[in-house]
């Protein structure tokens, strides 16, 4: 079994990126992000490498389905990972369907169907006891969050929810009617009005009409994309 100070260049940075993008994510990249991140034009050579990653001990590899790949052995000045932060098998993952696009920003027309079809594989900690039916992601467009750790391009896991069972800071897409718009903010009851706040300090809330404003979901977990 080699160690880490014997690896490539290209095997050290694939594990560096993998290990950061696990933290971040809950779950491992996929080959393409892994060729983006490590300047590796090619998907064999990517794969080639991770063979060999598998051949030195580093890492576990699944082929009964994409992202299935595990880090088994904590890179050097790390402390090895608890349960919650080691990348698991993607044979435990649940698909959840990408619904589109939100705006954390100014609200802009209802749900942007791009990626409407599409399916993010998420972890089953990022749901909790949340029914998977009940469940759905939209990419973010806009840094309206930005201080909720919440950038343009993330993606947002979200549960069904209607404004009724909606609490006070509560983050939430939320769709109003008299525009036909939809925008991502913190949810608050303000006297006669609901508040959409930012978390952004450029931002101004936006204060609607309660019977205008309707809860489509509330935030569970954000999958943030690698910068």
């Amino acid at each position: 079994m080699k160690d880490f100070s014997k690896l490539s260049k290209r095997q050290k940075n694939i594990l560096t990126f993998m290990d950061g993008y696990v933290v971040d994510h809950g779950y491992p990249p996929t080959i393409r992000e892994i060729g983006m991140a490590t300047d590796i034009n090619s998907t064999s050579v990517v794969n080639y490498n991770l063979n060999k990653l598998v051949d030195a001990g580093f890492l576990e590899r699944s082929d009964r389905v994409s992202r299935g790949m595990r880090l088994v052995r904590p890179l050097p000045g790390k402390e090895k990972k608890d349960d919650k932060t080691t990348v698991v098998l993607a044979d435990s993952f649940i698909n959840i369907p990408l619904r589109g696009q939100i705006v954390a920003g100014l609200p802009v027309q209802i749900f942007n169907d791009s990626d409407a079809g599409d399916v993010i594989p998420v972890t089953p900690f990022m749901l909790g006891k949340v029914d998977t039916s009940d469940v759905y992601a939209l990419r973010v467009k806009g840094d309206s969050m930005i201080d909720a750790m919440i950038a343009d391009g993330d993606i947002i896991i979200l549960k069904s929810q209607e404004t009724v069972n909606t609490k006070n800071g509560d983050m939430v897409a939320v769709w109003l009617d008299d525009r036909n718009e939809v925008t991502l903010k913190y949810f608050y009851r303000d006297g006669d009005r609901v508040r959409l706040q930012p978390a952004n300090p450029y931002l101004d809330p936006i204060y609607v009409d309660p019977d205008h404003c309707h809860v489509q979901g509330k935030v569970l977990s954000v999958i943030r994309q690698a910068r």
